[in-house]
């Protein structure tokens, strides 16, 4: 585990979850995020699907077959997965398991499947946060701006959006995007408290019963 605390007190780190229908501004929040949070990594899905212009294998996702996909989810391979859009998407267990026990966050840009699934399994290592717009209209407006998906598309990702927020409950906090900048601080906010939760801190019963130690001298 990282010495990334005082005195014998270390972290092991947490899994960050940003959920949002799509448009929301999850991704946008995620950026920032990893801009200016040190310590802080992003999760990196498999996928089948297709990479986007500009897309890296390995640093955006890793793109693979449904055969390779399928293999992954039948060798345990996988923290969570699910259908996306006709798509599948996925968590490798392994660079994630191993960047929470050097006390590293890593953040997880998926949706309410995926956080279920990762809260069932790991539970206590889990923050979930829920991204919502401010309003329906401003939702469609995000989507056009973006010019990444045709009229179709946009009327699909907004009938899946009610679907979407349908699960707003089962996570642990909630920011409405209204602003940008707002919306930041706030899942800024989330993160650096709960970086600072007692049980996350590993070798603090000693630093404690040490101190009391001193002061009883």
């Amino acid at each position: 585990m990282a010495a990334s605390g005082f005195d014998g007190v270390e972290r092991r780190g947490l899994m960050f979850v940003l959920s949002s229908p799509s448009g929301a501004g999850k991704t946008t929040l995620s950026r920032m995020l990893l801009e200016r949070e040190p310590g802080l990594k992003m999760s990196v899905s498999a996928t089948t699907r297709l990479p986007r212009p500009g897309e890296v294998d390995g640093r955006d996702y890793f793109f693979v077959d449904k055969a390779k996909f399928e293999g992954m989810v039948e060798q345990g391979e996988l923290l969570e997965w699910a259908t996306v859009f006709d798509n599948l998407y996925g968590t490798p267990r392994a660079p994630v398991e191993a960047a929470l026990s050097a006390g590293r966050d890593v953040l997880f840009d998926i949706d309410w499947q995926g956080t279920q699934q990762l809260h069932q399994k790991a539970s206590a290592d889990v923050v979930r946060v829920f991204i919502l717009p401010p309003s329906a209209a401003d939702l469609e407006k995000r989507l056009h701006t973006r010019a990444q998906d045709s009229d179709e598309v946009i009327r699909g990702r907004m009938s899946r959006a009610s679907h979407e927020l349908s699960h707003w409950a089962e996570y642990d906090f909630i920011v409405v995007n209204q602003t940008v900048d707002d919306a930041f601080a706030e899942v800024q906010s989330i993160l650096k408290a709960e970086r600072l939760k007692r049980e996350r801190r590993t070798g603090l019963t000693e630093f404690v019963r040490r101190l009391q130690r001193q002061l009883e001298k």
